[in-house]
């Protein structure tokens, strides 16, 4: 092993008193009362292959890149261990004042007029970065160049022990859980910057609010679980001697109503009076909820003195520290980027449709091939089983698609030509995010308003290919088939999907540990006396810097859209929470302890299994805020027509205040629902001709012939056409989502406007800090006068 001999300057390190007095537990408490100065570490480190031939162009490249680092005054030092050669970088305290000076010019953020000494570990890091990746060697090329080619094999930063280990035991540990959703954001903040603190305090808020939502939903579950026994309509189902129409083509029988007593009882659990009233309050709770994000956001990020901080100075500033000659990256457009990038987007949504209807075949086919096994199970069950193998095969298909979507909205964005990585980010996020909820929701979207109404009826059966009709729903509705599906794909992705996300890195860190402890020993040990005092004051020797190094390099990867993979996931579950609670108002309890597990789950895989994210600095969750938006402004729509569409809920209500044995105001309440599943049921023949060829070997029920059978429309016996009842149960679902669509949107407003985004103590904060720093201002300008007084 060879160490290649230091620089004789040492570059100092103060730590932070940002949060000596704010009342939390100092994370890197003062380890010596002297006035030495504190040793700073290194800010990034660069990894490559060693090259012994110098004239190989990759090492040109490679000289010529560390050249350009010195040349911008970085202090790079070089450790070679085995076959690699390991660069540290860090940057004189000159970047960092030209830095703080920039920031308090451009008055983008108030967070300099109280870091009068020092910059955190986050600052350095992130300008380090940026410094990084936006130096060229004379061929043009950067560092993404280099090491697309080899020439350097990665870049990271360092895990700091100390901090490191304060927030395993307080935070990354699960231990913790016992805290539930409480989280030291302000520490996290400190060590990986503030949009990861915001991403954790974002989950602890939605998983706070899940509670009440979480709590009314069980309490509507349990409010049709009360009536499971007793309600006249699953009696009707039950009790009745009603023969259905055979539900498939060629293999399926004649069936009693009778026989899916349990479907019916199920059916109502999730189809009653309370699922109306619940998917209304989800609707405000959205709503309620991204208003009290706001104030809260508000209240940290004034606190986190960034409440000003503005995206596009912070670049300005940071490419003159790289460059004082830049030229800024003007704004553009094109239109017929945009137009292109439009029509493709349409193109990739029309291929996610097509999926869909590719999943309907194969639960056509599913039931098909079902309903002629010899196993009686499979065959009675053949439409329930089909409908569970098409949600897992669904979420099959969100796995793969999943990475297509990726390299598709990658490539969409590179046309855009974006002029920032903010602006990639940004752009990425939205059409990442259209993909996956297009994926994910187009099935349901399918089995909520589709599913049962096209299939034609007897003698005019609508089928694929001439071989497969198309599914019906159950007398009892459509929702389970929509619950089940929806149970389904959240259950798996909650629990499959975690396991893999937090196994994988795990595995992959078990496995590179054996290399990691041979590589340990091969950098021997340290038995410098000064470097096992670990003193705040002491600079390590190469092999402590060298183990240390080792230790991070062999960490799992990251990369700059690992904090998005988490936000994608969790606002898809807040989709499942909002968008068709209608027919699933246990959603928001398996979001809860999902989010539980959650947390500590990306904090351990965030400290301890991956290497260290480069702290970026935000004031809000950025694009992710109008998407959530977007969805509350969806679950309204959605919910809205689940229950005037899907549900039995306005069918019933009609029955009873205009068909039914209530509607002449004569019988008790118990009676009024009476008859009801025979008022949906339409009666085919099998004398009409039609009938007969679309069941000609189905005309049998244990044996014995059967000259009618029922199905569920509403439609006339003699020529299916349809009835008065049916457009007049039409007219009333569509006025009942006009009338839940208008008072939801209401209330969203009127919610909207009572909960301001900003609370007034953050208003009077900011108010008294600038009046502070204007005064402050003025005070040195006098002070400068007076001084060219005294002078003259």
């Amino acid at each position: 092993m060879f160490f290649k001999e230091r620089e004789d300057e040492l570059e100092l390190r103060v730590r932070s008193k940002e949060s000596m007095d704010n009342g939390r537990e100092v994370l890197l408490p003062a380890t010596s009362t002297s006035n030495k100065p504190v040793v700073r570490s290194y800010d990034c480190i660069l990894v490559a292959h060693i090259i012994e031939d110098e004239g190989d162009p990759k090492f040109k490249k490679q000289e010529a890149y560390i050249n350009m680092l010195r040349s911008k005054n970085l202090k790079v030092s070089q450790i070679i261990h085995e076959n690699k050669v390991f660069y540290g970088v860090r940057a004189p305290e000159e970047i960092f004042e030209k830095y703080k000076y920039l920031l308090k010019v451009s008055d983008s953020c108030n967070w300099v007029s109280k870091q009068k000494d020092c910059v955190p570990d986050t600052i350095r890091i992130r300008i380090v970065h940026f410094i990084l990746h936006h130096t060229f060697i004379g061929t043009g090329e950067g560092l993404r160049d280099l090491v697309r080619q080899d020439v350097f094999e990665t870049l990271f930063c360092l895990h700091e022990k100390r901090q490191q280990k304060y927030l395993k035991k307080k935070w990354a540990n699960w231990g913790a859980l016992k805290h539930v959703i409480n989280q030291p954001v302000d520490d996290i903040r400190e060590y990986f910057g503030e949009k990861v603190a915001l991403y954790f305090l974002w989950l602890g808020w939605y998983t706070r609010l899940l509670i009440p939502a979480a709590l009314i939903g069980v309490i509507v579950f349990l409010y049709g679980l009360a009536f499971f026994n007793t309600n006249p309509l699953i009696k009707e189902v039950c009790e009745s001697n009603i023969t259905m129409c055979p539900r498939c083509y060629k293999h399926c029988q004649m069936w009693k109503l009778s026989d899916t007593c349990a479907y019916a009882k199920v059916s109502h659990l999730f189809d009653n009076e309370g699922t109306v009233a619940f998917a209304m309050f989800m609707a405000v709770w959205a709503t309620l909820f991204l208003e009290l994000w706001k104030r809260h956001r508000s209240l940290h990020v004034s606190k986190w003195n960034v409440f000003d901080w503005n995206e596009d100075e912070e670049e300005l500033i940071l490419e003159i520290i790289n460059d004082p000659h830049c030229k800024p990256k003007d704004f553009n457009h094109s239109y017929l980027h945009s137009i292109v990038v439009l029509l493709l987007v349409t193109l990739v949504l029309v291929v996610i449709i097509g999926l869909t209807h590719a999943l309907v075949i194969c639960r056509l086919v599913s039931t098909m091939l079902l309903s002629e096994c010899s196993w009686e199970f499979l065959k009675e069950n053949a439409r329930v089983l089909a409908m569970i193998l098409g949600a897992v095969l669904h979420y099959f298909t969100i796995l793969i698609m999943t990475k297509v979507n990726r390299f598709v909205a990658f490539k969409l964005c590179s046309i855009e030509k974006t002029r920032s990585f903010a602006a990639t980010e940004r752009s990425f996020t939205v059409k990442m995010f259209t993909f996956q909820f297009f994926t994910l929701f187009s099935s349901l979207i399918y089995v909520a308003f589709f599913l049962g109404r096209i299939n034609g009826y007897p003698g005019n059966y609508v089928k694929i290919a001439g071989k497969w009709r198309l599914e019906e729903c159950h007398p009892s509705g459509c929702l389970t088939d929509l619950f089940i599906q929806m149970a389904i794909i959240l259950a798996l992705k909650q629990t499959i999907s975690n396991i893999f996300e937090f196994a994988g890195p795990w595995l992959k860190l078990c496995v590179k540990r054996t290399a990691f402890n041979k590589q340990l020993r091969k950098c021997g040990n340290c038995y410098r006396k000064a470097c096992r005092e670990d003193g705040a004051d002491i600079e390590p020797c190469d092999i402590c810097n060298l183990r240390d190094w080792l230790r991070n390099y062999h960490l799992n990867t990251v990369n700059a859209f690992s904090l998005f993979n988490e936000f994608l996931e969790m606002v898809i579950q807040f989709s499942f929470t909002t968008i068709f609670v209608a027919a699933f108002p246990l959603a928001p309890l398996l979001a809860f302890i999902n989010n539980i597990f959650e947390i500590r789950l990306d904090a351990i895989k965030m400290l301890r299994l991956e290497r260290r994210l480069v702290p970026k600095k935000t004031n809000d969750i950025g694009v992710w805020t109008k998407i959530l938006e977007a969805i509350g402004v969806m679950a309204i729509i959605a919910n809205g027509l689940v229950i005037g569409i899907s549900s039995e809920f306005v069918p019933r209500l009609v029955y009873r205040y205009r068909y039914g044995p209530c509607a002449n105001g004569s019988s008790i309440d118990l009676q009024c629902m009476a008859g009801y599943i025979n008022y949906t049921l339409t009666t085919a023949y099998m004398s009409d001709e039609k009938v007969q060829q679309d069941f000609k070997d189905q005309m049998t029920l244990n044996g014995f012939n059967v000259t009618q059978c029922s199905y569920k429309d509403y439609r006339s016996g003699e020529d299916h056409s349809y009835t008065s009842q049916y457009w007049l149960i039409l007219a009333a679902r569509f006025a009942f989502v006009i009338l839940f669509e208008h008072v939801v949107v209401i209330c969203k407003f009127i919610v909207a406007w009572f909960v301001p985004d900003n609370p007034i103590r953050v208003k009077n904060v900011r108010l008294h800090d600038k009046l502070r720093r204007l005064k402050e201002e003025l005070w040195e300008l006098s002070a400068r006068f007076d001084s060219r007084s005294t002078d003259v």
